[in-house]
């Protein structure tokens, strides 16, 4: 069996972290008997500087014509980049908004798993710990205030902003069902995260959540403030099995997971359509700070890696086998500068990537 992927690389430390998850990829598709042939597409600062615009429209169309798009991370320095000197739509963020709607990738999955071997890199005390934990953030991608209208004007000499929050009900629906699918498969409980006490969008976002639980009865599910879950994440991030959310909540609740998991370095993304299409992404940004020093930890991009055989491949012994690899790499004492503790073995980019297709079968 032979598989179309896309490949972006993308800016800052996605050339490196995509390399690996390359190595990875293959020497599974060696094991399992598939190939992978890649297309190396530009995207945000890089296709800026070639192109002059982060995403092109033949880029779009290489990525619709393959199976999946395994991607790196987009962006730069903020405040000394050139491509932040430009206008809004051209800068590198624009190029990843710009695709997950021409690919219509609504659902964007983010697992938060603490792992056994990392418990002394979690910031919380062991009692909060215990055993671990492992959910997964599903986050609606393509509406809310990250692609409501938006303008600046100024009023009688005072500079005003504005954005709009807006949601339709099957916009909403189409994200819920995805939500209580993935539920099904794990510990069947939904927690959907809103602020119905303040915001009609998420008012209209209980009630359709509520009208598609009914088709899973089996499911348990509960509504939960933004506000409230950010506090529960780190009071008792153990009652969670599926965070069902809107667009900027799942954002920023994501990024509070990663951190409660000890490492951002370590959280897989996943953002797919209505089929089994979907772009694979770490989780992390794309710290420019380290880039090209071989010391930026892959297994996000790698684990991301195992989410493409599994979502869109099919190919889930594969996917099972890196995700165990990459257990046994952390079990034999092996970390990237970001997850080391006393008593580890510290290991550069490229040399994880080789212990973990190693470990491979």
């Amino acid at each position: 069996m032979n598989y179309k992927i896309a490949a972006i690389a993308g800016d800052g430390i996605g050339p490196e972290i995509v390399a690996e998850a390359r190595k990875v990829l293959d020497k599974a598709g060696e094991k399992f008997g598939f190939t992978l042939d890649y297309t190396d597409v530009l995207m945000g600062g890089a296709s800026i500087d070639v192109h002059g615009v982060p995403l092109t429209d033949e880029a779009i169309e290489i990525c619709k014509k393959s199976d999946a798009v395994l991607m790196g991370s987009i962006g730069g320095n903020t405040s000394t980049s050139p491509w932040y000197k430009l206008e809004p739509s051209k800068r590198p963020e624009a190029g990843l908004l710009a695709l997950r709607k021409a690919l219509n990738l609504f659902a964007n999955l983010r697992p938060a798993v603490l792992y056994e071997q990392l418990k002394g890199a979690c910031p919380l005390r062991d009692e909060i710990i215990g055993d671990g934990f492992d959910m997964m953030i599903m986050r609606e991608l393509t509406g809310g205030l990250y692609f409501g209208e938006r303008k600046t004007v100024e009023e009688n000499g005072v500079k005003k902003a504005y954005d709009s929050l807006t949601y339709d009900e099957n916009e909403i629906r189409r994200i819920a069902k995805r939500g209580f699918d993935i539920a099904m498969k794990r510990n069947k409980k939904v927690t959907s995260v809103d602020k119905a006490n303040v915001l009609d969008s998420s008012r209209l976002w209980r009630q359709v959540v509520e009208e598609v639980a009914k088709d899973y009865p089996e499911v348990t599910y509960e509504h939960m403030l933004v506000d409230n879950c950010a506090m529960q994440l780190v009071r008792d991030p153990k009652q969670f099995d599926v965070i069902l959310t809107e667009n900027m909540f799942g954002d920023i609740l994501s990024d509070e997971a990663s951190m409660v998991t000890g490492s951002i370095g370590m959280l897989a993304s996943a953002s797919l359509n209505e089929t089994k299409f979907g772009l694979y992404e770490p989780s992390h940004g794309s710290a420019p700070d380290i880039a090209g020093q071989d010391i930026a930890n892959p297994i996000a991009t790698i684990l991301s890696a195992a989410m493409l055989l599994r979502f869109s491949l099919d190919q889930d012994k594969a996917a099972d086998a890196i995700e165990a690899a990459v257990k046994k790499v952390l079990e034999d004492g092996y970390r990237t500068i970001d997850i080391m503790s006393e008593g580890k073995t510290q290991v550069g980019t490229k040399k994880m990537g080789d212990l973990i297709a190693e470990r491979i079968s």
